[in-house]
């Protein structure tokens, strides 16, 4: 275009201008895709022909002539090029013969600098880390799309991807990482052949299981946790040891196989007890918690949680947003609530889930902000009957997800979603919802929604006449529960069918009906779950006084509700309250 062509004849025209040396120092600069410093500027322009004191008088009379652009501020001056400068520039490059020797010295820099980030993510603060490094996020993907190419070097692919993952996973760049990981992976041998090129592997598959488990789930994570733990074993290196046996229990967990989790979250305890990072051990309580929480044994449970959280302190740098992939005081904060709801707190558990929300918000990091809304916000806002609180919160983790790309999180969203419709009275769509999610969601190996919800899911089918399949979807929710050991809402599961037997009508079925309760009632005890035993009593009482049983009815259901002191604005609370009242009528 005509414009096009002016343009390119002004940079011709001010180009031709230059001296030798600023034109050599112009088209080398083109190499950087964001800012640069004198001393990255020095380290990629100086050759045998341009001395370093070229390099700084060619940058300063560059920027005197608009065809750099300089920062200054705090710290040392940073430059860029401009974009159409920088196309023009990099065509220059190109016809000069140099570009090959320009962006594998570019590589070289990025791979020196990034293994400097490497360690010093050790030893630095966090913050203080993410702002040196991440501004050099373009200047490394030019780097290592460059050394994973044909032409470029694989030595220097695979070893600046396993030094730029800490990167990655601090800005919860899933999908990316995944790619650069699957990239250099491809240019490794099956077998490594020294300690290094093992330690290497160990990295990579740590980070591909770290982006798989987001992005397709537990099923595609759990063979590169697997082989990481084979490397582990080789090189002896305890740190990654608690990254991988940490990854495999969360594969588990996402999993739904809770035997498998017990021994190892022993073992990474025993190996955190030797750690010299102290928050280790706490992790590894963390861990026990969650466990405990989901097989059903809330009171030992909460011990280990709010031990977490009283004595936990995240650390100034090796945060471990990265070596564990979440924030773990947020973590905590979302067993807690969750605990706390079941033992009959649900006040004090809807404030906590807000406030991982909160947390997870005022540090930035994406993938505990998932967590918070998928396992605490949301699911809460649900138990408790607060259906704008759900819709806002499944709003928002259906929009983060989507942004970046992390598709286990988008489809338990949608999941959550359907349930929140099915509440609004939208049967039809919100099982529609639902089944697409799970359709999905059964390829990535995660556990089935209507194991936490049964209730909800149920409602749906029955609203729309599939009393059948309704049956059939409790009964299998207390099957997996049985095969994977997920007991924490068995309670709910027996009660729910219990319901559906009583629309059958017929004496049998009103007797199996009562059976459920029943047994729902002391599973509830059992595990302490307070809100659980007043949904089953409330049931049972329901039963009962349809048949006249009224004293029973109301000796069974008063002093459940009479032990909450919180939570009386909820929805179970006032259906509670308001069955006492009935059943307390002369």
């Amino acid at each position: 275009m005509a414009r096009h062509q002016t343009l390119r004849a002004t940079l011709d025209w001010s180009h031709d201008l230059l001296p030798v040396p600023e034109q050599v120092v112009l088209r080398r600069l083109a190499i950087f895709a964001g800012g640069f410093t004198l001393a990255a500027a020095s380290k990629i322009v100086e050759s045998a022909e341009i001395t370093a004191a070229d390099v700084v008088d060619g940058i300063a009379n560059l920027v005197a002539k608009s065809l750099v652009r300089a920062d200054v501020g705090e710290g040392p001056a940073k430059f860029r090029l401009l974009e159409t400068t920088r196309a023009y520039a990099l065509e220059k490059l190109s016809e000069s013969g140099e570009l090959e020797a320009i962006v594998r010295r570019h590589a070289e820099y990025y791979l020196d600098l990034f293994e400097l980030a490497e360690a010093e993510w050790e030893t630095r603060p966090t913050a203080e880390w993410l702002t040196d490094y991440r501004r050099h996020i373009d200047d490394l993907r030019v780097a290592l799309d460059w050394a994973v190419s044909p032409g470029g070097d694989a030595s220097i692919g695979v070893a600046l991807t396993a030094a730029s993952v800490p990167l990655w996973l601090h800005l919860s760049m899933l999908s990316e990482c995944r790619l650069r990981v699957e990239r250099a992976r491809a240019l490794t041998s099956s077998e490594p052949a020294s300690d290094q090129d093992a330690r290497l592997q160990m990295k990579l598959n740590a980070a591909l299981g770290l982006s798989l488990m987001q992005i397709e789930g537990p099923r595609r994570a759990d063979p590169e946790w697997t082989k990481a733990l084979g490397l582990v074993e080789r090189v002896d290196d305890a740190e990654y040891q608690l990254r991988v046996l940490w990854g495999l229990w969360a594969c588990c967990l996402s999993g739904g196989d809770y035997r498998t989790m017990l021994p190892l979250a022993q073992r990474f305890c025993s190996l955190a007890a030797r750690s010299v990072d102290p928050a280790d051990e706490l992790i590894g309580e963390r861990m026990m918690g969650i466990l405990l929480n989901y097989r059903g044994d809330q009171a030992q449970a909460r011990e280990y949680t709010e031990r977490v959280l009283d004595r936990y302190v995240a650390p100034a740098h090796r945060s471990h947003t990265v070596r564990f992939q979440f924030d773990h005081r947020v973590l905590a904060s979302i067993t807690l609530a969750r605990i706390l709801w079941l033992q009959g707190f649900p006040d004090r558990a809807i404030q906590i889930a807000q406030s991982s929300v909160d947390q997870a918000r005022a540090i930035d990091h994406l993938m505990s902000l998932c967590n918070a809304l998928a396992r605490a916000a949301c699911p809460l806002a649900l138990f408790v009957g607060d259906l704008p609180m759900a819709e806002r919160a499944v709003a928002m983790l259906l929009s983060e997800s989507a942004r970046h790309g992390l598709t286990v999180w988008q489809l338990r969203g949608g999941c959550l979603q359907g349930i929140l419709q099915i509440r609004q009275g939208d049967p039809v769509a919100g099982l529609q919802l639902i089944r697409d999610a799970l359709d999905e969601r059964r390829g990535t190996g995660f556990f089935l929604v209507y194991v936490e919800f049964p209730c909800s899911v149920v409602e749906g089918l029955v609203a729309t006449g599939q009393v059948r399949q309704a049956i059939a979807a409790i009964d299998e929710a207390l099957e997996q529960s049985e095969r994977t050991e997920e007991r924490w809402c068995v309670a709910e599961q027996l009660r729910t069918k219990g319901e559906l037997l009583l629309m059958e009508g017929v004496q049998p079925a009103v007797t199996a009906a009562e059976d459920c309760f029943l047994h729902a009632l002391d599973v509830a005890r059992r595990q302490g779950a307070m809100s659980w035993e007043l949904r089953a009593a409330m049931s049972l009482g329901r039963l009962w006084r349809g048949q006249g049983r009224i004293t029973e009815a109301r000796e069974l259901l008063s002093p459940v509700y009479d032990r909450f002191n919180e939570g009386f604005e909820t929805t179970d609370l006032k259906a509670a309250k308001l069955l006492v009242d009935d059943l307390r009528q002369p």
